[in-house]
């Protein structure tokens, strides 16, 4: 493994190492680099910031994804000629069986978990990771036969030697403008699961993520409203002829997870996985949480919690799902998305919307500027939202926490403000 490390990035005992964030991810760099006997120094903001001298004679940065390349003493360094590592570089460097990469705006986590539930039913020992769960390191195993890891624009920004044995961008839409600057800068920062030679899997329905076929690799399609390899007609998910398994038999709600079946589908038969057994496990599925979950049906109210929908394309997919109207909890920290793109969509899918967070007047504004009004509350925490939604609805109707926005400005994580949604609704009187 060593030699791998040295011949791959010149890591060598002589090296100066420097991993840059002290949480998971760099935990797990940390106890793989001293499983090596490679020296290194660990640095974290939280505790000390960075200056020109933090990094001064680096010879190898290994950055955690939650740390920006553009932060002027990280840039300075790689700009002296210090090499850039990722975790999934070392990762991929030292794995001698198939990778499957699954990134996307949306749908990445669930369809990371599907494809993890196929693989063990066809009888595979696999390890499911990488943005969710375990950190690529820890996932290593002698007896692993594959791994499945879903990969964010971060984590693919800063890796180089990826080649999997079949990747998939699931689709494109405006997520961490705040840190990509721009909409080709977050799609080309996804685009880099694809580097190698492995099968190319492409959601036809999305014009930017097919832009990315090349036509000198083997590529497999999966669409929800057209042809393709892997798509959906009447009432049947389908690969060529053959029905793979009828649309009722998904536990899952919403049109955009017809599509991540369809992709779980397409990777599954990349790496030669038996479709039947698949369909097994997709029957099934559970929901994850914090994702399109139902959390509660307190006093005759559907209560939705997909917390997990922090950017504007998370939303617009769950409010798509729905064919009656429904009361969406939306706001916080909106990472520089442009509201106006969500604002079509609430009229078509929303019969009122209750605010939550620091970005909530930027969504206002932009529902106010629609040409027939939509009814719009504010909330300054969940129980206020649980009391308001409990006015507003009517027997039998959905409340939908999908928030296109980040956590971080109310609470710890997407996961907190989640579980403080379903505390809220726990509490109110039956």
């Amino acid at each position: 493994m060593q030699n791998i490390l040295e011949e791959k990035f010149d890591l060598t005992p002589d090296a100066k190492i420097i991993v840059v964030g002290e949480g998971i991810t760099g935990t797990s760099v940390a106890n793989f680099l001293q499983s090596q006997n490679l020296p290194f120094s660990t640095v974290d903001s939280r505790k000390a910031a960075f200056t020109f001298e933090t990094f001064k004679g680096a010879s190898h940065l290994i950055i955690s994804p939650g740390v920006a390349l553009s932060e002027p003493t990280i840039a300075a360094a790689l700009n002296s000629g210090a090499k850039l590592v990722s975790d999934i570089d070392l990762f991929a460097a030292v794995v001698n069986v198939p990778i499957v990469g699954i990134t996307g705006a949306n749908g990445k986590s669930t369809v990371t978990t599907m494809l993890g539930d196929m693989s063990r039913a066809c009888g595979k020992n696999v390890g499911v990771g990488g943005n969710l769960g375990k950190p690529a390191l820890d996932l290593l195993d002698p007896k692993a036969d594959l791994y499945v890891l879903e990969l964010s624009s971060f984590q693919l920004e800063r890796s180089h030697v990826l080649n999997a044995a079949t990747a998939t961008v699931l689709n494109i839409s405006a997520d961490h403008l705040d840190r990509h600057d721009d909409l080709e800068n977050y799609a080309q920062a996804k685009q880099v699961i694809f580097s190698g030679d492995g099968v190319m899997v492409l959601n036809a329905d999305d014009e930017m993520v097919f832009a990315m076929r090349d036509e000198s690799r083997k590529t497999f399609t999966f669409s929800v409203k057209q042809n393709a390899d892997f798509y959906l007609a009447n009432q049947n998910l389908m690969h060529g002829e053959n029905v793979l398994m009828p649309l009722a038999d998904l536990p899952l709600e919403g049109k955009h997870n017809v599509a991540n079946a369809l992709a779980a589908f397409a990777l599954s038969s990349a790496i030669g996985l038996d479709l039947k057994l698949c369909a097994n496990a997709l029957r099934n599925f559970k929901s994850l949480h914090h994702r399109m979950e139902k959390v509660s049906t307190k006093n005759g109210i559907n209560w939705v919690n997909d917390s997990k929908a922090t950017n504007i394309g998370a939303c617009i997919a769950a409010l798509e799902g729905y064919d009656e109207k429904v009361i969406l909890v939306a706001g916080g920290e909106g990472k520089g998305q442009d509201m106006n793109e969500l604002a079509p969509v609430i009229q078509a899918k929303a019969k009122a919307v209750i605010l939550i967070g620091k970005d909530a007047p930027q969504i206002e504004t932009a529902i106010n500027q629609l040409p027939e009004i939509v009814p719009t509350y504010h909330a300054q925490d969940m129980q206020e939202v649980a009391a308001i939604a409990s006015h507003v609805a009517k027997l039998g109707d959905t409340v939908l926490l999908s928030p296109a926005c980040a956590s971080l400005d109310q609470y710890k994580n997407y996961q907190d403000r989640g579980n403080q949604f379903a505390a809220a609704i726990e509490a109110l009187p039956a």
